[in-house]
């Protein structure tokens, strides 16, 4: 199905082609599928049957061109991604055919199939298929990180910043996009450029570069998707509804109106424009200087490729700044399960309208974000790097373009060393097929391929890398850097609330209470209930009244009773599922320890005044609670152990203990 996609005869030679195809099995790994179709003879004719010579029917014995020509394909199948490595791999088995060089395709095959691929990590290789050729294998240094080569930078070409910034947020927000061009490759680039830009998300949904023809009803799928068709199916794909249409060709996206876009929240949005506006367009800042520098020249295509994804790395890093702060880690499974509290996180980021980011993290590829980068202990790439100790650089450079430039430059340096980490390559070398040699008159169909030959040249071959070293690389592990906290994106700094004069206000009112000093209180307390209102003031009294309970008795008079209720009542109307639950938890035991005394043997405890609250109906609020008390149970049971032995060896043994689950958490 997926190749040569159109099964059509033609009366033209036409060209080789060569594209990539992505195939995705029932385990959700990637086979990336290079198919390299070229046209030969369907029919050898051997002669004319007649030719009308002054009305008499004569044989004539002269060899006729084949009019008629029918596709072939060579297909690779592998699950590495080394497209440039696989054309020159097939280009070679058709120079060999082509031009009936004295080469066996048996042992080219085998050598191609037995070829041991370096571990990633920088590793190189220099193989030979035995042709002739010579050619190397470059690893990335990091598997984490996508390779994209020039795709990136060609599909802005294409498309343009606003374009590709609307295809960017649809995909993040788990909307359906499909692309359509004239070219198989450039359907394949345009795919994995717009996946690579999602980096450090993974798209876990159909992903599917080129669409053949007999699955076009695949577009009315009801899941999102990346799908690319050829344009000969344009007529076709304009009456889907519910889906984003890219023409690649023609520069051009299509919203439908049934689809509401999320935009990247502001000032992300407007940062994220200019600077790619800086990076592809660098004329436009001097482009109403009266005396301009001479023209500003663009990076190389494999460079420029590079910055445009160091500005989306960089706007990732302030989209989940202080992501960690807001991490989980339940040990009461068979494994630890990491749990990531998505509404503190809107909550102290100031996002809490903003339905793009909303969207974000309740989405596919930000849960196995969370799965995949949420343990404390794991090797770590640039992203996490990034997040962790350049944030207030990126917000320090906001109004700064040189320094934003600089940085960029930066960041697209190392994604290039992943890419390139040897600048020295060695010398390659592959045989092309002789120049025009597709358009000759006579050639013989594509031999098949004896089998059993093929696999005794494989044996042979293993045997002989049988004492290789295998290829295997030790992954560097490392405690994962937590970096700086959650905090607005608008800045907005809510000083008068978190002020240490408010603090001490709650703290006055709350000694006064238990101190039975009416006056005072009534003074205080309408101030105290406005310094309520901030997150810290509220956790204040939480410690306060803890405190209480563990001093004095829990009981108390009818004044003081209606006094603290109306303090709790204040802390909990704010408290919602916008915000951390740790406040309503802490109250939580308290509601049950205070109490006053209604009746001889008739009590009235706080939590029945308080309970009409939407906080106590939310199941999450419940379930993070457990979780937490789970969590402090298992530590104090481990930082507690063997603290009565004097040992200084078990000392020392526990303070490593401490130090171990205090990272781990």
């Amino acid at each position: 199905m997926f190749c040569p996609f159109r099964l059509s005869l033609s009366r033209e030679r036409k060209q080789p082609t060569f594209f990539v195809v992505v195939l995705t099995d029932i385990d959700s790994d990637r086979h990336y599928c290079s198919c390299l179709t070229f046209y030969e003879a369907e029919i050898n004719l051997q002669g004319t049957k007649k030719e009308e010579i002054e009305g008499e029917a004569e044989v004539s014995g002269l060899i006729q061109p084949a009019e008629v020509f029918a596709p072939k394909s060579l297909v690779l199948v592998s699950r590495l991604y080394y497209p440039e490595i696989f054309r020159a791999c097939l280009g070679l088995i058709y120079t060999v055919y082509v031009d009936s060089l004295n080469v066996s395709l048996e042992s080219l095959v085998a050598n191609l199939c037995a070829c041991l691929v370096p571990a990633a990590g920088g590793s190189q290789k220099l193989f030979s298929l035995g042709a002739g050729d010579r050619q190397l294998i470059q690893t990335p240094l990091h598997d984490s990180l996508p390779v994209t080569g020039t795709s990136v930078a060609l599909l802005f070409q294409q498309l343009g910043i606003q374009n590709v910034l609307s295809l960017f947020c649809a995909v993040l927000t788990e909307n359906k996009v499909l692309f359509h061009s004239a070219s198989f490759q450039r359907l394949s680039d345009a795919c994995r450029a717009l996946e690579s830009l999602m980096f450090p998300l993974k798209y876990s949904y159909p992903y599917i570069p080129i669409l053949p023809a007999q699955l076009l009803e695949v577009l009315s799928s009801p899941t999102p998707f990346i799908i690319g068709v050829h344009s000969i199916f344009k007529t076709d794909i304009h009456e889907l509804l519910d889906v984003i249409i890219a023409d690649l060709d023609g520069g051009t996206i299509k919203i439908p109106e049934c689809i509401h876009l999320s935009s990247l929240p502001e000032p992300l949005l407007h940062q994220t424009q200019s600077a790619l506006s800086l990076i592809l367009h660098p004329d436009l800042e001097v482009a109403d200087h009266a005396f301009p520098p001479p023209r500003t020249a663009l990076s190389h295509s494999k460079m420029l490729d590079k910055e445009v994804r160091a500005v989306f790395l960089r706007l990732f890093a302030q989209l989940f700044q202080g992501y960690r702060s807001c991490l989980q880690l339940i040990r009461i499974h068979a494994e630890p399960v990491i749990h990531f509290h998505k509404t503190a996180f809107l909550g102290q980021r100031g996002l809490v309208e903003n339905d793009f980011l909303t969207k974000v993290l309740n989405g596919m590829a930000f849960a196995g974000f969370v799965s995949e980068r949420g343990p404390p202990y794991r090797s770590c790439d640039l992203f996490d790097e990034l997040v962790a100790f350049e944030v207030e650089r990126i917000k320090v450079e906001e109004n700064n373009p040189v320094k934003m430039i600089k940085h960029v430059r930066e960041l697209a340096e190392q994604l290039f060393k992943n890419e390139n980490p040897n600048p020295h390559m060695a010398f390659q070398k592959v045989p092309r097929p002789t120049e025009g040699s597709h358009l000759r008159v006579h050639i013989l169909p594509f031999p098949k391929i004896n089998e059993a030959r093929v696999q005794e040249l494989i044996q042979e071959n293993l045997a002989k890398n049988q004492n290789a070293p295998p290829a295997t690389r030790v992954e560097k592990k490392c405690v994962v850097p937590a970096g700086p906290p959650v905090v607005s994106i608008m800045d907005k700094v809510t000083t008068v609330f978190n002020s240490a004069q408010r603090l001490e206000v709650v703290r006055n009112c709350i000694s006064f209470i238990f101190e039975n000093k009416i006056l005072e209180t009534e003074k205080t307390l309408p101030a105290a209930l406005r310094a309520l209102k901030g997150k810290a003031a509220r956790q204040c009294l939480t410690d306060e009244l803890g405190l209480h309970v563990q001093q004095n008795r829990a009981i108390l008079d009818h004044q003081q009773f209606d006094y603290i209720i109306r303090m709790m009542n204040c802390t909990l109307q704010d408290c919602s599922s916008l915000e951390e639950y740790n406040i309503a938890a802490a109250l939580l035991p308290l509601t049950s320890a205070f109490y006053r005394k209604l009746a001889p043997g008739v009590s009235q405890f706080a939590y029945t005044c308080v309970q009409d609250h939407p906080i106590w109906t939310n199941q999450q609020f419940w379930e993070t609670t457990f979780y937490n008390a789970v969590q402090e149970q298992v530590r104090s049971l481990y930082l507690s152990a063997k603290e009565d032995n004097h040992a200084p060896h078990l000392k020392q043994k526990v303070r490593e203990k401490k130090r171990t689950l205090i990272v781990w958490d």
